[in-house]
């Protein structure tokens, strides 16, 4: 099991809190306005943050065509699987579920990542590897368990969630294998900018108003919508590519199991989701399921 290095650990630890607290950002930015336009406009305020990253950082934007442009098929396949699919399905569930009822469902991606590992990729998981899934496991039916009669009323929305969650666990298991011989930085620019076109096409296919006359955006919706550009597009995204692609999928999948108990939680406080004893075995066992995988393993003995 890998151990993290410092810059690893502090943004795992900002990535944690950042996407923790943006489910019922979220939930507050798509109630009353349609939820591919918020998320579309979100990502054209992330790109250019995003853009001045990579300007200060002097890392290159641009990215090898290769032999039959094969560089920006790969790049398509990547944002295909960790973003189209990811972010039209879960910001439609998020308007349709409790925000951490979303999170909860989202953050099935271990889990599946687990599993496409070992068919598609022959990933062998050790007994730590094992233990942190199945702790996740019973984790998110812990945080699901008060929610199985109302989930049960909005299949669809359910659907949806853990779509999105096994694309994104594909996207995540690509990504650590992609040779594209690029800074992960200048991939996350390019992802979030041919999603930005996808969802804004979508956005107007699918949301445009007969009269032609977008509906204005609150005051709730603007700070939502500005907190998902800036933190979301302009950070957190590239961090995690950063951890996917620079741990091994079972590790970085796993070390981010406390976002959906900081949604859970931070759900409860601001819109008075209500907490059962579940919930803070389920933090438990998130705690142990990240422990499984980011605790440093002990030195094997030398051998006399």
């Amino acid at each position: 099991m890998p151990t993290l290095t410092k810059q690893q650990l502090i943004l795992l630890v900002l990535l944690t809190l950042v996407w923790g607290l943006n489910w019922p950002i979220m939930k507050v930015g798509v109630t009353g306005y349609p939820p591919l336009t918020f998320r579309a406009l979100s990502m054209w305020v992330g790109l250019p943050v995003l853009g001045l990253a990579l300007w200060w950082l002097k890392v290159p934007f641009r990215l090898q065509a290769g032999p039959g442009g094969r560089d920006w098929l790969e790049l398509l396949k990547l944002a295909c699987t960790n973003m189209f699919v990811w972010h039209v399905c879960i910001i439609l569930a998020v308007s349709a579920l409790s925000s951490g009822r979303a999170a909860i469902l989202g953050y099935t991606m271990p889990i599946f990542s687990a599993l496409l590992g070992a068919v598609l990729f022959a990933a062998v998981l050790s007994r730590r590897g094992w233990l942190g899934v199945g702790a996740a496991s019973v984790g998110v039916v812990l945080l699901l368990w008060h929610e199985f009669t109302a989930l049960t009323g909005k299949p669809e929305a359910v659907g949806l969630a853990l779509l999105a969650a096994a694309s994104w666990a594909l996207g995540t298991q690509l990504l650590r294998r992609t040779t594209l011989p690029v800074p992960t930085l200048t991939i996350s620019f390019w992802m979030t900018a041919l999603t930005a076109v996808v969802m804004t096409a979508m956005a107007w296919w699918f949301e445009s108003p007969a009269d032609g006359v977008w509906p204005a955006m609150g005051t709730a919706s603007l700070w939502a919508m500005l907190y998902n550009g800036v933190m979301i597009f302009g950070f957190a995204h590239a961090a995690w590519f950063f951890l996917a692609r620079s741990l091994p999928p079972v590790a970085s999948t796993l070390s981010v199991m406390l976002i959906p108990v900081l949604g859970v939680f931070s759900g409860a406080l601001w819109l008075r989701e209500q907490l059962f004893w579940q919930d803070y075995v389920a933090m438990a066992l998130m705690v142990v399921s990240i422990a499984s995988v980011l605790w440093p393993a002990r030195a094997s003995a030398k051998a006399p």
